[in-house]
């Protein structure tokens, strides 16, 4: 078998950068929207990921994909795979 298949898809999500202050990181805010079960009425859910940016290419305000990666510090598991929009 080969082994690449056994690995699964990496998780890929889409946010903004909302802090660049470290070198080589950048914190990226990711929300989502979820169905309140009560109300049936869709709330607001926030995360926040350290992600790797090689270069230090984003900007606060940046939209970006970042992709799931093996641990590369104790905070750090998600890398940024793509600018999408830069910040004027």
């Amino acid at each position: 078998m080969d082994a690449m298949k056994k690995r699964g898809n990496k998780r890929q999500v889409t946010g903004t950068v909302v802090s660049d202050k470290m070198d080589k990181t950048v914190v990226v805010q990711v929300e989502r929207m979820v169905k309140y079960p009560l109300y049936h009425k869709y709330i607001k859910r926030r995360s926040r990921f350290s992600s790797h940016d090689e270069g230090n290419a984003c900007q606060v305000g940046d939209k970006v994909l970042i992709t799931e990666s093996r641990p590369i510090s104790r905070t750090k598991k998600w890398r940024v795979s793509k600018i999408l929009k830069k910040v004027v």
